[in-house]
């Protein structure tokens, strides 16, 4: 499965972020919508690799690492999310979580996850799967977001 989708059996087979790096570079310009589910794979082995002990907290750091990816495409280089690693560190991933959605301005990432095909990796998708996991703040704050997000990228779909 790869965001809720079967996945291609090309992209199942790709191992490590490396080997997805390569796929996606093959196939960008002819299969894009194979270069995205490279994409998810790749955000997939390395959340894999962090050691979550949820399907939550697995789902975060996929939120993390797609944001990196995405603002990595975005900007031409390889970019950390330091900020929120070091949050993380200090406060754990669901308290990461949870402050990131209920700071008063946070819509950067979920438009470059948009732009990726990945909005379903923002942290504010994360807190509605997992609504019993954070608090009643969060998940309004959540909705109310993605509402508003998903109404304005509509209108920008023109």
């Amino acid at each position: 499965m790869c965001g809720g989708v079967l996945m291609d059996e090309r992209v199942a087979r790709l191992g490590t972020p490396e080997e997805c790096e390569q796929f996606i570079l093959n196939a960008q310009d002819s299969m894009p919508d194979l270069a995205r589910a490279a994409r998810r794979r790749a955000v997939e082995l390395e959340a894999a690799k962090h050691g979550a002990k949820s399907a939550v907290e697995r789902e975060a750091l996929e939120a993390v690492y797609a944001y990196e990816r995405a603002l990595s495409k975005k900007r031409g280089k390889k970019v950390r999310a330091t900020r929120t690693w070091q949050m993380i560190e200090r406060h754990g991933i669901i308290e990461a979580v949870e402050r990131a959605v209920n700071r008063p301005v946070g819509t950067m990432g979920y438009l470059i996850l948009v732009e990726m095909g990945m909005q379903d990796l923002a942290f504010e998708a994360v807190v509605l799967r997992h609504p019993d996991v954070f608090s009643k703040a969060a998940v309004e704050r959540s909705r109310e977001r993605l509402r508003g997000l998903s109404g304005a990228n509509a209108e920008n779909t023109d």
